[in-house]
């Protein structure tokens, strides 16, 4: 009997060791088969063709006036968008301001879209208010969660193609490419910082 239970213990065990080899092997911690590590660097990636048909739809503009406005971000960046982001803003200023928004994440292989808010905070020579739809393209993201971070960003760094803003945001290897459209005046350059969050945070640090 004893050597029975010796036995089925070390098969038990051989198991064991089988089911973290395989776990080691997919790139998956044990118990959290769907958390991506650093080698898992791939995503679909979306063409210039698919999102000026997406952005032209979420913006409510023609296909050919956000069409420079994505070609030259991909000129830019030398690469394609693992995701987007679509949605609206509100934002106000008087030396310090503030930026709320909400919006969807959307990636290839994502089978519904993601809730996103993103709220911040920027100083500066800035006077101003406007209300903006959005449509924010996302290099280097590899999983939805790796959205939710701070980014700094330089507004004043911001070009106008066709008459739409775009501007970059980047840390930790991802890159946000806002493109705006909208009511209201926003004069200055300021410099400031985003926050990405799963809910709305009112304070926008």
């Amino acid at each position: 009997m004893h050597r029975r239970q010796m036995i089925l213990s070390g098969l038990a065990a051989t198991a064991g060791v089988s089911g973290l080899s395989a776990c080691a092997t997919a790139g998956q911690q044990p118990g959290d088969p769907a958390y991506p590590i650093a080698s898992d660097g791939q995503a679909p990636a979306y063409t210039a063709d698919e999102l000026i048909a997406a952005g032209s739809r979420e913006l409510g503009i023609a296909a050919e006036a956000l069409g420079g406005a994505i070609e030259r971000i991909f000129a830019e960046q030398g690469d394609r968008p693992t995701a987007y982001i679509a949605g609206e803003e509100a934002s106000g200023a008087v030396g310090v301001g503030a930026r709320y928004g909400r919006g969807a994440l959307h990636m290839k292989d994502l089978s519904a879209s993601q809730e996103v808010f993103w709220q911040g905070i920027s100083i500066g020579w800035d006077v101003g208010g406007n209300a903006s739809r959005v449509f924010t393209l996302v290099y280097g993201l590899y999983h939805p969660d790796m959205i939710y971070r701070r980014y700094p960003g330089v507004e004043g760094s911001a070009y106008l193609v066709g008459g739409l803003g775009v501007n970059y945001q980047r840390a930790d290897g991802i890159v946000l490419a806002p493109i705006r459209t909208g009511v209201g005046l926003r004069l200055g350059a300021n410099v400031g910082t985003m926050a990405y969050s799963r809910q709305r945070n009112l304070l926008p640090f």
